[in-house]
This record gives structure tokens, C-alpha cells and sequence, in this order.
């Protein structure tokens, strides 16, 4: 569950990134965060994910009062919150399967239980044969299943899918998004941020839609933002 009230991010520079936005976000919710470069995006899930703290107001991520959040409690809040980027950032020099592993490896978990997560997870995002191959050994399209596994090895409670389709031609893309959809129909709450008006009018789910630090439309009728986003 995600829940801001009230919040404004000032930079140090002076930019009012967000302008005292209220959102919620229930669990098992599927919503697409939409808008222009700069209109606030970005810093949504910087505060999300606890690398900058609000101006003021309050933000609550799936049981963590994050304006409240001591610092050693931070990593534990992150593990609920699995992000995918857009450039994949996989490790070139591991397979597909470590670099999943990897993710586990990192919060403590035991081989024995790598063993048994990692390739369920694979089998998930449809790379069940691809464990030993290396980044640069499989497509654009792959690479990103591999960067959905990553994100979901730890079964987070909610993915943040940050341009997951910028690097992919329209058919991978429709895949990655009906990936998405699979995953959020097992219970994941699903946040992908974008700009693509085609890929999202293609699905029928709840469009935040966001410019200039405010909140435009919240609802069920479509992206609208201006040509240039």
C-alpha cells in the first residue's frame, strides 16, 4: 500500500519538483504513473524507494512511515518494493541465473533456497532456458524479463517499473506489459512509470497522470497528457 497526503519535494536548488500531491495506491493494484520529462516522476519514486525524504507531508510504503523511517529500517522497507529500470542494469560478467541469484545473495538467503527461488521465477517471465546464458547472449526483450525477475526474486509487494519498455520495439514491449499484468494478477501491486501513450491506452488499468509537480487525472479514462510527453 502506498499513500502520500500532502506531500512537497523542494530540492536544494530551489526546484518544486511536487507540489503537495495526495495519492493511494491500494494492494494488488495495477497503475500506470504517466507524464512529460521533469514533471515530477522521477522524484515519486526517489521518496518511494527512501532516497530523498519529503519537504514535508507523509508517505506510507506498504507499512513504513517513511518521513518517520530510522535509517537501519530502510533496507528491510526496500526488500517490499522491487524496482525495474529502464537500461536493465544487468551484471555482464554473471549468467542470467546469478544475476537473479544475485538479488537473494544480497539479503542473506541460503543457497538451498536460491536453488529453489531463482528458477521458479525464471519459469515465471518465461526464461526457464536461459539460466546459463549471459547478458550479451540474449535480446533486448530478455534482458528485461531478467531485470523482472531481479526485481521479483525477493517477493517484494510491490514492483515499481521505472520505463520498462524505453529500449523495446513495440511487440517486446506489449510482451513486457502483458508480463506485468501476469504478475499483478498473482497479487503484486504494479506501478509502471512512462511516457508511452499508445502502450498505455492499450490497457484498460488506472492512469495517474502527473506535470509540473501536480496531480492532473486520476482515473480509469485514458493518458492524456499533452503531445510532448
Amino acid at each position: 500500500m502506498i499513500d502520500f497526503k500532502n506531500v512537497t519535494m523542494v530540492y536544494d536548488a530551489g526546484n518544486r519538483a511536487l507540489d503537495k500531491i495526495s495519492l493511494h495506491i491500494d494492494d494488488g493494484e495495477f497503475v500506470f504513473l504517466v507524464g512529460p520529462s521533469g514533471s515530477g516522476k522521477s522524484t515519486i519514486i526517489r521518496l518511494l524507494t527512501a532516497e530523498i525524504e519529503p519537504t514535508s507531508g507523509s508517505i506510507a510504503v506498504n507499512g513504513y512511515q517513511l518521513e518517520k523511517i530510522k535509517k537501519r529500517q530502510i533496507p528491510y522497507m526496500r526488500r517490499t518494493v522491487g524496482v525495474i529500470f529502464q537500461d536493465f542494469r544487468l551484471i555482464e560478467n554473471k549468467t542470467v541465473f546469478d544475476n537473479v541469484a544475485f538479488s537473494m545473495r544480497v539479503v542473506g538467503a541460503s543457497n538451498s533456497q536460491i536453488k529453489q527461488r531463482v528458477p521458479y521465477v525464471l519459469d515465471l517471465v518465461g526464461l526457464e532456458n536461459r539460466g546459463r546464458r549471459y547478458p550479451n547472449e540474449i535480446s533486448g526483450g530478455e534482458q528485461q524479463r531478467v531485470a523482472i525477475a531481479r526485481a521479483l526474486v525477493n517477493n517484494p509487494a510491490m514492483i515499481i517499473a521505472d520505463e520498462p519498455t524505453g529500449n523495446l520495439d513495440p511487440v517486446r514491449s506489449y510482451e513486457i506489459m502483458m508480463l506485468l499484468e501476469r504478475i499483478n494478477a498473482l497479487g503484486t501491486t504494479v506501478m509502471v512509470v512512462t511516457h508511452e501513450r499508445e502502450l498505455v491506452n492499450r490497457f484498460t488499468k488506472r492512469v495517474i497522470a502527473i506535470d509540473e509537480g501536480h496531480i492532473i487525472n486520476d482515473g480509469m479514462d485514458g493518458y492524456y497528457i499533452n503531445e510532448e510527453s
